[in-house]
């Protein structure tokens, strides 16, 4: 008995070994990999920049396989794209989908071209609502770009063509304008606790004040029953996505939408002062602005990159604009101010406000007189100078407390540019981007971008006769740029170069190092990211400032230095999980550079907007400029520079700024005209803070960008006309391969051809 027992023990721990040892070999991708999907997309995308197909179809296979099971459930639960911030729940579906379209963009560029169709096909009809994750901070739609590429495999065209759809063209008519500006709301109502936390607007003759304030204004949401343009649409607006007619051209159908749409009062209340405002209803526009500040000044909504979007201070902002450009309504606001008690932050639950409404009322007729520079207010005195910092390049405080910088003894406004000029085919995700500081493809000796651009005069993407080469630092030279800003690269630069467009054109450069954005620097996996409280990431990024720092510090041509690039929105770092260690690196990374550097040169920090400002102001004592790249519309920066002169005492500058010239349901010419109307309000903005005006603190800003490039939707060789994410441009999405001043035509003639858009043309009235 004891013997048959025995050989049964034995049988079951044969078995139980067979059964354990197959389980290994089943998980053992998953466990050399982490049980991560992301690792096989991240280096197959990798191989296919390097051309290594074969790896390629080993990585996308071995994915493929093993997370096919777990992909295809994640499928089965969808009829729809998963809504924003749902995208990470489907991460394997996503992954595997991507791995998917890897592998026939590889047959694609091996010229398979049936495999490639194939495969496109499979991921469509597998994974129809599968998204990859750009780096930059979006998620793509696979499918969409798989129909691309099949149509460019069939046809040899890339991309789809432009809708056909008739655009529905329509202005707003008000049936109820009420009353003219400006309405006394003390007549109908009592306003209790302003400029405290305790603010409030009691209405006690609501249908006075509806009367007064007319068609659409809270509270009057009645009288539009009484419109008959509402009348003859009222039946078809249930079928309209508020949202999508919103950026429409249909403005008048989406004023009455939003009249009614489900969305918090102020929130509906600010988009109807927008659509106003699109009608050329300003003096309305400012009474819809005015009601979110009376009634809903603590309304809050979130951007696309999820940080806080406080409605009520950007419809104040709004009047100040509309009332400033338009002084033919005689009207001013006066006190008006919401602060936000910890209002830098994502967190809006400790967020607390203290509101004073103000009031509009009329203008004395002395104050109807603007100076002669646009801004609103006459030129103050700046006193004695109290602070001093740097050498050549110098950082000047005045008894005001305003702040200016000045170069070689003299006040110097920063008009710069960033400037990459990427041929049109190239792409940093796979690996083509080549150096332009040595680019000489046509192998003459001269450095093609900077030397041998030459301008197409009447836009047929030819070189005609008399279309010599000026080169881009011609045309910057000529706009007025004083200086470029170059980002992080894994290249080297060409000093001599950089070094010709200072000595012979007189443009400076900002020079930067990334501090662990996209893992730049600091030797961090992507899929881990930077870590500024990991002792080995902090010295490999020291070791790039310092690296940075000693091969640039003996040119003139380096005006001051750069760190970071809005990292504190996270994508291949932490910072926006540990913002105050990121801040005290950067200013680590600041002491260093001021160590090393014996010019002296100031240090500038390129955060995201004003977000965690408090936490820069509390940790970076020796970054002696705030910079931040920010993206607020065609108003400005909406009280940005009162901000950091309040938080922080510094002064600032704008590192990024810009709208695209393309915008879809409008001409290219009305795209152009709202680029340059984007950058003359936001150029109108930075001077009317600069010194002796508003905040007194801003040093200047860079445009975002000299030129398009074409790399940064998806396909190089294709100008992509796709909304990437939300913003506050003219068709509601950024377009970010047309940001440009300058256009490349139809790419056929890239890198030398150059035409210039309007935006050019103004700055190169604003700058001269």
């Amino acid at each position: 008995m004891k013997k048959i027992n025995d050989k049964k023990n034995k049988i079951k721990k044969s078995l139980l070994c067979i059964v354990f040892l197959s389980s290994i070999f089943y998980l053992l991708p998953s466990l050399c990999y982490g049980q991560d999907s992301g690792k096989f997309v991240s280096k197959s995308w990798s191989a296919l920049g390097q051309r290594n197909f074969d790896k390629v179809y080993q990585l996308t296979d071995e994915c493929i396989q093993t997370f096919t099971t777990k992909a295809k459930k994640q499928a089965s639960k969808l009829n729809d794209f998963p809504a924003k911030k749902e995208e990470a729940n489907y991460k394997v579906m996503n992954d595997v989908a991507t791995c998917y379209f890897i592998k026939a963009e590889s047959y694609m560029r091996e010229e398979k071209k049936e495999k490639a169709i194939e495969t496109f096909q499979e991921v469509i009809e597998k994974y129809p609502y599968a998204q990859s994750f750009d780096p930059r901070g979006w998620y793509w739609s696979i499918q969409e770009k798989a129909k691309s590429s099949i149509e460019k495999l069939k046809t040899g065209k890339i991309g789809k063509e432009e809708s056909k759809e008739e655009v529905v063209i329509t202005q707003v008519k008000l049936y109820d304008p009420g009353k003219k500006l400006p309405i006394d709301y003390e007549k109908f109502g009592e306003f209790k606790g302003a400029g405290t936390k305790n603010y409030e607007y009691i209405i006690k003759k609501p249908i006075e004040l509806a009367e007064a304030v007319g068609e659409g204004i809270f509270p009057n949401t009645n009288s539009v029953k009484f419109d008959p343009r509402y009348q003859e649409i009222k039946n078809k607006l249930y079928k309209i996505d508020h949202w999508k007619v919103l950026n429409s051209r249909n403005l008048n159908a989406a004023f009455y939408k939003w009249i009614k749409t489900p969305e918090p009062a102020g929130i509906r209340q600010f988009h109807i002062g927008e659509i106003l405002e699109k009608s050329g209803l300003i003096e309305h526009a400012v009474k819809a602005y005015y009601a979110v500040i009376v009634h809903f000044p603590e309304t809050y909504g979130w951007t696309y990159w999820h940080t806080p979007w406080y409605v009520g201070n950007a419809a104040l902002y709004r009047i100040k604009y509309l009332l400033q450009n338009h002084p033919e309504l005689g009207l001013r606001l006066e006190d008006a101010e919401i602060t936000i008690i910890n209002g830098f932050d994502n967190n809006i639950r400790n967020d607390s406000f203290i509101v004073n409404p103000g009031k509009i009322t009329k203008k004395p007729f002395w104050e109807k007189l603007f100076s002669k520079d646009g801004c609103a207010k006459k030129k103050r005195k700046l006193g004695k100078v109290i602070k001093e910092s740097g050498k050549k390049v110098k950082l000047v405080q005045y008894q005001n407390g305003d702040w200016q910088l000045k170069v070689n003894g003299k006040p110097f406004i920063l008009k710069a540019v960033t400037y990459d000029p990427t041929r049109v085919g190239e792409s940093p995700d796979e690996g083509t981007m080549e150096n332009w500081t040595v680019q000489d493809i046509n192998n003459n000796d001269l450095i093609d971008a900077p030397y041998e651009a030459w301008v197409d005069k009447n836009n047929n993407n030819q070189k005609d006769k008399g279309e010599k080469k000026v080169g881009d630092f011609q045309l910057m030279a000529d706009m007025g740029v004083n200086a470029i800003r170059l980002y992080h690269q894994p290249f080297e630069r060409n000093k001599k170069i950089i070094r010709q467009m200072y000595e012979k054109y007189g443009i400076y450069t900002l020079i930067g190092d990334f501090l662990g954005k996209y893992t730049l620097g600091s030797g961090a996996k992507w899929e881990d990211g930077t870590d500024y409280e990991n002792p080995a990431d902090q010295e490999n990024m020291l070791k790039s400032v310092k690296k940075m720092v000693t091969t640039w510090r003996d040119e003139d041509a380096i005006l001051f230095w750069v760190l970071g690039n809005e990292n504190v929105y996270g994508l291949g770092c932490n910072a926006d999980k540990k913002p105050d260690s990121f801040f005290k690196f950067a200013n680590r990374a600041a002491k260093l550079i001021k160590k090393l550097d014996p010019k002296k040169r100031p240090v500038a920090i390129a955060s995201g907007d004003t977000l965690y400002l408090d936490l820069f102001a509390k940790n970076c004592p020796d970054i002696d400029i705030f910079g931040t790249n920010s993206y607020r519309g065609k108003y400005g920066f909406l009280g940005l520079f009162e901000d950091v002169k309040r938080i922080s005492g510094k002064p600032a500058i704008i590192t990024e700024y810009g709208a695209p010239s393309y915008a879809k349901g409008y001409s290219q010419e009305e795209a152009q005209d709202y680029q340059a109307q984007y950058h003359q309000g936001c150029w109108n903005d930075i001077i009317c803070n600069s010194a002796g005006y508003g905040a007194g603190n801003v040093l200047g800003a860079v445009a975002y960008e000299w030129i398009d490039e074409w790399w940064k939707a998806y396909e190089p060789t294709y100008h992509d006309k796709e909304g990437l994410f939300s913003g506050p441009f003219l068709d509601g999405y950024m377009h970010e391969e047309w940001l440009g001043l300058i256009s490349q035509g139809d790419g056929s003639k890239s890198p030398f051809l150059r035409q210039p858009k309007k935006s050019y043309f103004k700055y190169k009235k604003l700058w001269n």
